[in-house]
């Protein structure tokens, strides 16, 4: 069995709201400088918990707050008898505040001090402790020139709160970042370390609230949640007299000629995630196969909208997309199923030809979209999307009132009330074919026993994405049919059938 740990707190908050929480300490009573010196402390302890026999540092400072955090780490380690050295990159003449004790702190305890340059050797250690949340656009120089310094140094790298030129609200890189092998970060979790290009330059994330009062933190505004086992919408335990009728009818439509496969993935996927029943409307020539390979489905050959009418009427749930294409046939086949007044999964060319306008969506849904399709939704390009994940999500959310699954590294879930969730599990074996076809099978199967439509899509991802990180950990050739067993496994844990 799968056991997940995970001591990080749900809520995600953006920079502006972190930053808020930290006035709302400072005024409730503790000293700027004081929370900086916890941070200092929750440094230093994380960097020798990962590095136990290291005895030299390099700190590489800017000229604010996040200098400050990195002046006291450095006079930490000067104290434990390290060799250390900060290069400055900011100017430490422009040091304000709480920073300017930080960097007088460092002097008073000896600490060499000296300009950074493209010359200066970096050794030991490396502590970013240059830009921190506060960055409004792409890095500039000298500290482009510094942080390319640090990721071409092979040395170990943590960052202090963000890596450098990652931006906290949106996971996006701006211009260039620091490759951490290390982040420890404070007061609350920022939502860009969770998404977007965030994986690739975080390393291991180490958090530390700064001792901060519960009550505040709870009351405070945030971002998003941050899915886990222990805040998973969770689906009934089911009755000993249960029947199949109780549990949904799945109609899949999909699989035009050449992508047979995909609808055959969802449809297994909805069977093995506790659908009641299935049913495949797909092209004639694929019935064999189907039925080969899921005797349980009920498979139709289905030539045209006509011949769903029947079927239609007896779904209770439509999983729409999957290997659809956009031929006549596929068109006709989604006019069908847009008409149809039934909870709907939208995935793969359901959504490309929705967003030509070839038919409306109806109300109400989910739709499963990866960054080029929801760029194509939005009338923008993958990069922007990419660019700010968390406002495009939100955004079709809005247009189309609709649950939107924004896929990719750090997916988000959107609702058109304004409600986010996130879910940063994954592993990159997942970068194969047929995974969307899967997850929209899962969330057909979650609507049709009776979850709301947001929350099969929060349970539905996490069941999706650790199912991978579970398969993921045997490396490369994961298949998207390895994830359906893990699925089910997951789902039990979470919801066990039986009380």
């Amino acid at each position: 069995m799968l056991h997940i740990k995970d001591e990080l707190p749900d809520a995600l908050y953006s920079a502006a709201q972190v930053r808020s929480l930290d006035a709302s300490l400072i005024a409730a009573g503790t000293p700027g400088f004081e929370l900086m010196q916890r941070a200092a402390h929750a440094t230093w302890r994380a960097l020798v918990r990962r590095w136990p026999t290291a005895k030299e540092m390099s700190v590489l400072t800017g000229h604010g707050n996040n200098a400050g955090d990195g002046y006291l780490v450095a006079a930490l380690a000067k104290r434990a008898g390290w060799t250390v050295r900060v290069l400055a990159v900011g100017d430490p003449q422009r040091l304000q505040g709480d920073a300017a004790l930080a960097h007088a702190e460092a002097v008073s305890e000896k600490v060499l001090i000296e300009p950074w340059t493209a010359q200066s050797g970096i050794r030991g250690i490396v502590l970013d402790a240059l830009l921190g949340t506060g960055l409004g656009g792409d890095v500039r120089e000298p500290y482009a020139s510094a942080i390319a310094a640090i990721n071409s140094s092979g040395l170990p790298v943590a960052a202090v709160d963000i890596p450098s030129g990652l931006c906290a609200d949106t996971g996006r890189v701006l211009g260039c970042a620091v490759c951490a092998d290390l982040t420890v970060t404070f007061i609350g979790l920022k939502l860009g370390v969770f998404t977007g290009d965030a994986a690739d330059v975080v390393g291991e994330l180490v958090f530390n609230d700064l001792r901060a009062d519960p009550q505040l933190l709870e009351a405070a505004p945030r971002s998003a949640l941050r899915l886990t086992a222990a805040n998973l919408p969770r689906l009934a335990f089911r009755q000993p007299a249960s029947h199949k009728g109780k549990f949904g009818h799945v109609l899949l439509i999909g699989g035009d000629r050449g992508y047979g496969g995909a609808i055959l993935l969802s449809a297994q996927a909805a069977l093995r995630s506790g659908a009641g029943m299935v049913s495949v409307a797909t092209r004639g020539e694929h019935v064999p196969a189907a039925l080969a390979r899921i005797p349980e489905a009920m498979v139709l050959g289905a030539s045209s909208a006509n011949q769903l009418m029947e079927l239609l009427q007896k779904a209770s749930v439509l999983v729409v997309g999957p290997g659809l294409g956009q031929t006549a046939w596929a068109r006709s086949l989604l006019s069908a199923a847009a008409n149809a007044p039934l909870p709907q999964v939208w995935d793969a060319d359901a959504l490309n030809m929705l967003a030509e306008a070839c038919v409306s969506l109806p109300r109400y849904c989910v739709i499963t979209p990866h960054p080029g399709e929801a760029a194509r939704l939005l009338g923008l390009s993958t990069a922007e999307v990419q660019a700010d994940r968390p406002a495009a999500a939100r955004a079709l959310s809005k247009k189309y009132t609709a649950v939107v699954v924004l896929k990719g590294a750090g997916s988000l879930i959107a609702s058109p009330d304004g409600r986010l969730a996130l879910c940063h599990q994954g592993h990159p074996a997942m970068a194969t074919a047929g995974l969307g076809d899967v997850l929209a099978g899962l969330l057909g199967a979650l609507l049709a026993q009776g979850m709301a439509a947001f929350d099969a899509a929060c349970l539905g991802v996490w069941l999706h994405a650790n199912a991978g990180v579970q398969q993921g950990k045997m490396g490369r050739g994961l298949a998207a049919s390895d994830l359906i067993p893990a699925i089910r496994q997951l789902l039990e844990e979470q919801a066990p059938c039986l009380k």
